[in-house]
């Protein structure tokens, strides 16, 4: 009886210490956790201690404490959270800085604190504490907006610095009196501000030094003083300021062919070669050149057509810079010659059929570009010569066609004394009903304006300049998703300029419809736009 006792009370024990595990799991955990104590106590005034601790309810750990933990005031050296990496029910703070008399510091945490199982979240956490006798309490709220983009970035650093001690110099060698972080939103909220003056200014930061770089980070500013406290609905415009123009490198890609890499604004640049070897260039016979600006590219190709040399020295000039550089020459082999078409299967009606070579063309022989309406009916085509390297192919195009365009050997010849081949292209058009128009009328006393259709990836399809009118058709669209951007363009440049800090230069002013237009095959839609 004694074994056949304790053997069943050993198989009682063993499903009791299974049944404790919870098979089935139990409901899911959703709660953040929950802060137990702090020492010293949230609130604390006439702090002087240097080490903090916050003890919570379950496990917690750190995520993305470096982009989410915004300490204001900033400090010069930056605080230590301890444990990182690893599960705790406990986090030590470590200042090693000096802190100010009479000041409120807010340690927000943001939202990196979350419970080890589940991953919820303790969001917007902040630790403050004053070295005064008092928590100062104001707050200050507000908006970022991309000056150009209708997507704006996140994690921006907001700044505020004390009117009295704020000059345009400032930003670029000091840190602010008090910092906020829009996180992955694109609001700000000080809080446990002092009343008094203030200016103020958001960074889309690399390094989060609180120090603008202009080179590599965008900005925004308020020219006016802003009176803590206020109810005045703050709005920020972030852009990055234009560079001043400056020549970068010299790259040779080819035998006859460099490649110019800048930076800033090249319009109306002037590349001007001032000495070949040794030889000065008013000296030079027989030199040829072609250049032309890479479209969404901070370079420009540099063709040449001259013997063989080692070097040659160029002038780049605009508006007041000069710039002098040399060009190593390795003579490399030549490019090849490709012919390729702009248009890859449709024809639509605000398209124009367009032939890109990879090196200058020097001769063109019409008579070898044929053109056949379904492989049986010559069509007569002309050709216009748009840049030295574009040929557009011009004819009268009818609806709902197919076309077989055939460039003969020997059509083209390039500066180089090259040739091509023989190049079909097959190309086709779409019915009228297949396409639609947009009617927009804009309400505004803006003007002129800068009007901008944009497709689904945000990529211009058609623009206009409106001066002395608010009503804009767009015709023949092909069926899709649009999008409706303008542009008041206050300069009447016929086109956007942005800000400059220094100048205090707002950018000019962007509007985006705040809808997707659907357009579909044979639509006709009458969209308004509001702009005060």
């Amino acid at each position: 009886m004694r074994p056949i006792f304790f053997s069943l009370l050993t198989i009682f024990l063993l499903q009791s210490c299974a049944r404790k595990g919870n098979p089935t799991g139990g409901p899911k955990d959703e709660n953040a956790p929950i802060i137990i104590q702090t020492f010293p106590k949230f609130n604390t005034t006439e702090f002087k201690n240097k080490e903090i601790k916050i003890y919570f309810d379950e496990f917690v750990k750190l995520k993305d404490l470096r982009k989410q933990l915004v300490v204001s005031p900033p400090l010069k050296y930056p605080i230590e959270v301890l444990p990182q990496g690893m599960a705790t029910k406990k986090i030590a703070i470590k200042i090693k800085d000096t802190l100010k008399d009479n000041t409120t510091y807010v340690l927000n945490f943001g939202n990196s604190i979350e419970d080890n199982n589940e991953g919820n979240v303790l969001s917007d956490f902040k630790y403050v504490f004053s070295t005064g006798k008092q928590i100062d309490t104001l707050q200050l709220k507000g908006k970022i907006k991309d000056a150009f983009q209708s997507k704006t970035d996140d994690y921006m650093s907001v700044l505020l610095y004390k009117a009295n001690r704020f000059n345009d110099s400032i930003v670029f060698k000091e840190k602010p009196d008090y910092v906020a972080n829009s996180l992955d939103s694109t609001v700000f909220n000080f809080t446990n501000l002092k009343g008094g003056k203030y200016r103020i200014i958001a960074l889309k930061e690399n390094n989060t030094d609180y120090i603008y770089q202009p080179k590599d980070e965008k900005i925004a500013f308020i020219d006016s003083v802003i009176q803590i406290p206020t109810n005045k609905n703050i709005v920020l415009n972030l852009f990055k300021k234009e560079p001043d123009f400056k020549l970068k490198k010299i790259t040779e890609l080819a035998k006859g062919h460099l490649l110019f890499g800048y930076q800033g604004n090249a319009d109306k640049v002037v590349i001007q070669p001032i000495k070949i070897d040794s030889t000065p260039f008013d000296k030079i016979k027989d030199f040829k050149s072609y250049q032309y600006k890479e479209k969404n590219a901070d370079s420009i190709h540099y063709f040449y057509v001259y013997k063989k040399m080692d070097s040659i020295k160029f002038r780049i000039s605009k508006d007041t810079i000069q710039q002098d550089m040399l060009a190593r020459i390795k003579n490399k082999k030549l490019d090849s010659l490709i012919l390729s078409s702009s248009v890859k299967g449709v024809l639509h009606p605000f398209d124009t059929l367009t032939i890109t070579s990879t090196v200058p063309l020097d001769s063109i022989h019409e008579n070898k570009f044929q053109l056949m309406e379904s492989d049986s009916i010559p069509i007569k085509v002309s050709l216009r010569k748009k840049r030295f390297n574009q040929l557009q192919v011009l004819f009268d195009r009818k609806p709902k066609t197919r076309y077989n365009l055939l460039v003969l050997p020997r059509a083209v010849h390039s500066v180089f004394n090259q040739t091509n081949d023989t190049i079909k292209y097959g190309i086709q058009t779409k019915k009228d009903a297949y396409y639609g128009s947009i009617i927009l009328k804009i309400n505004t006393k803006k003007l002129p304006l800068i009007v901008t259709l944009l497709d689904a990836k945000n990529k211009e399809i058609r623009s206009k300049y409106l001066e002395d009118n608010t009503e804009v058709v767009f015709e023949k669209l092909v069926p899709g998703e649009y999008h409706i951007r303008v542009i008041y363009d206050r300069n009447k440049n016929h086109k956007w300029d942005t800000g400059d800090f220094m100048k205090h230069l707002q950018p000019e002013p962007v509007f985006y419809m705040d809808k997707t237009i659907n357009l579909k095959e044979n639509w006709f839609l009458n969209e308004t736009i509001n702009i005060n």
